[in-house]
């Protein structure tokens, strides 16, 4: 396990603060960024994951309330970013509750390779950056597809959801404001998934056999989750996530892509060269 210091915690301050400044400007590059940079550093994907969709989460809520402000997206009862919310929320949480469980159960090389593998795919949609046509079923796996991508690697929904809008058609301000809230009950629903699930692992001892003390302590302690990790990650987020939407208030519809596409594509590189070569 790697020990925790004072320039390591600094240091993912300042990376979870680009990345949650990436997806709150864009919509996506929090965790398909930051994910294979934690696994390249050598932590062990079952410790950080939670910590990532955790600290995504709140991440978002606070992104999101500034997209709002910022007129990026609107959420009345009748509007079409609400209605594809649901379309993503609804079929998302089902989704990533299975795929935690899954990636629970994966020998860790498996899930490494996973990880590797599904950020280098995402990559290269970013980077040819599509487009369909625009459908509420299409939406629905949208959000079955990425929240399970999500719950598997740690990483992905971002990226699916954003360019899934946008190849069909979604404007892109919206689909960034729409993919950033629609993140939270999703990242949420995950991260709980795999704190019960690894409770339910942790040891023989059926879960409500044990008093609620120990329960407390085993989910505080490394064997769930690197709490440090959260730590350091949910202040570089939230000390961030509001500036990004006034970028995206600028940027409109810029070349994005072109960037953000390689970059993921050689992340995703890295992480299958470490996991089998090094």
């Amino acid at each position: 396990m790697i020990a925790m210091n004072v320039w390591l915690f600094m240091g993912i301050i300042g990376i979870g603060a680009v990345c949650e400044f990436v997806d709150s400007s864009i919509g996506m590059g929090y965790s398909t960024l930051l994910s294979p940079v934690l696994l390249g550093m050598g932590f062990d994907p079952l410790s950080f994951i939670p910590a990532v969709l955790l600290s995504q989460a709140l991440g978002g809520l606070a992104a999101s309330i500034f997209h709002q402000r910022n007129r990026n997206v609107s959420f009345t009862a009748s509007s079409k970013d609400s209605k594809i919310f649901w379309v993503i929320v609804i079929p998302g949480v089902l989704a990533i509750i299975g795929a935690a469980i899954l990636a629970l159960n994966l020998p860790r090389l498996i899930l490494s390779t996973c990880i590797g593998g599904l950020v280098i795919a995402l990559g290269v949609i970013i980077l040819l950056h599509l487009r369909l046509r625009f459908t509420y079923k299409g939406m629905v796996g949208v959000g079955l597809v990425s929240a399970f991508v999500e719950g598997i690697a740690g990483c992905g929904f971002g990226p699916i959801v954003t360019s899934g809008q946008i190849i069909s058609g979604h404007n892109p301000k919206r689909a960034i404001g729409v993919t950033t809230t629609a993140e939270v009950p999703i990242c949420i629903t995950g991260f709980l998934t795999y704190i019960v699930v690894k409770l339910i692992q942790y040891d023989t001892t059926p879960l409500f056999s044990r008093s609620f003390g120990e329960i407390v302590r085993i989910i505080f302690s490394n064997s769930i989750m690197r709490w440090d990790v959260l730590g350091a990650l949910l202040i570089g987020v939230v000390a961030i996530a509001p500036l990004g939407p006034l970028l995206t208030r600028k940027i409109g519809n810029k070349k994005w892509h072109f960037v953000l596409g390689p970059l993921i594509i050689l992340l995703g590189a890295w992480v299958l060269i470490k996991t089998h070569f090094l």
